[in-house]
């Protein structure tokens, strides 16, 4: 049961970040490969506000939540916007040179060593029994729980509320959206909004659990995988990708050696492309033109 929550919990993990990579992607045809960096950003951003609202801390986790969504929109109108009618090469490697940049301004401003936002915020990581002698940190629960919520929303969003549907229509053909009078530049940056603020909450919660360096980093570079292999347009696919790697890793650090799960997402992920390049759930028409 114990390996069961495990892999629950790190499919989560891969989910929450996923989701972003899934949303930019499908709306503007962008592969934003400075994810992980945005969701670096968002729980370095709690840890600042955590020195600020310590005696509040549902305000700091707000106000940072808040900010992670902002950062998306101004990323896209400030450098994204100016992407626009370019070659996919271009916006990739923007993208690239925003994440080295991310990197380097946290590096230089926290530095490298471990910080504690949870402790900072007041709160403690309590283990928590279910089923028997299997057990789940607090914040591992928040993961799994903030997951279920995030693409819960963004499934509803996406097919009762206007904004949503006019995004599914910006993604499907931004022509003849935009001749219909969609504003595809906001609708864009809603889209790397929402992405930026999934993955703040992913890294918020990895930083409450874990503590927070600037190698929780390389689990953005770890959830991409899982978004490939589920398709990069479907949010269901980045579900299901998610929880064939988290089951893949667990398994493989419980029973075979805990060095080869960090190559167990980079080696599904070949073989599905020999197979498979267009994911599970993904088009193939869209990918096969990228």
């Amino acid at each position: 049961m114990q390996t069961l929550i495990n892999i629950l919990v790190l499919a989560s993990i891969y989910a929450l970040i996923s989701c972003g990579y899934v949303l930019i992607y499908r709306v503007s045809r962008v592969l934003n490969l400075a994810h992980g960096e945005f969701m670096m950003l968002g729980a370095y951003g709690l840890l600042a506000t955590a020195s600020s609202f310590g005696a509040h801390p549902f305000a700091a986790v707000g106000v940072a939540s808040v900010m992670a969504l902002l950062v998306g929109v101004a990323i896209y109108f400030v450098l994204m916007r100016h992407m626009t009618g370019e070659s996919v090469l271009a916006a990739v490697l923007c993208t690239i040179a925003v994440g080295i940049l991310l990197r380097g301004l946290i590096t230089l401003t926290w530095g490298a060593q471990q910080h504690y936002p949870m402790e900072q915020l007041g709160w403690v990581n309590s283990s928590i029994s279910v089923f028997g002698d299997a057990r789940i940190s607090a914040a591992s629960l928040g993961l799994i729980i903030a997951t279920a919520v995030c693409y819960s929303g963004l499934f509803l969003f996406l097919r009762y509320t206007r904004w949503g549907i006019q995004m599914r229509a910006a993604g499907q053909n931004p022509l003849l959206a935009a001749q219909r009078g969609i504003r595809l530049n906001g609708i864009y940056a809603l889209a790397w909004g929402l992405a930026t603020f999934t993955g703040g909450i992913a890294g918020m919660l990895i930083a409450c659990d874990s503590g927070l360096q600037t190698t929780i980093v390389t689990i953005g570079l770890k959830a991409f995988p899982a978004t490939l292999v589920g398709g990069l347009d479907s949010l269901l696919g980045a579900l299901v990708g998610s929880l064939i790697i988290g089951t893949a890793e667990v398994l493989l650090i419980n029973y075979v050696d805990p060095l080869l799960s960090d190559v167990a997402p980079f080696f599904i992920l070949l073989v599905m492309l020999i197979f498979r390049p267009w994911g599970l759930f993904g088009t193939r028409e869209e990918i096969d033109r990228v």
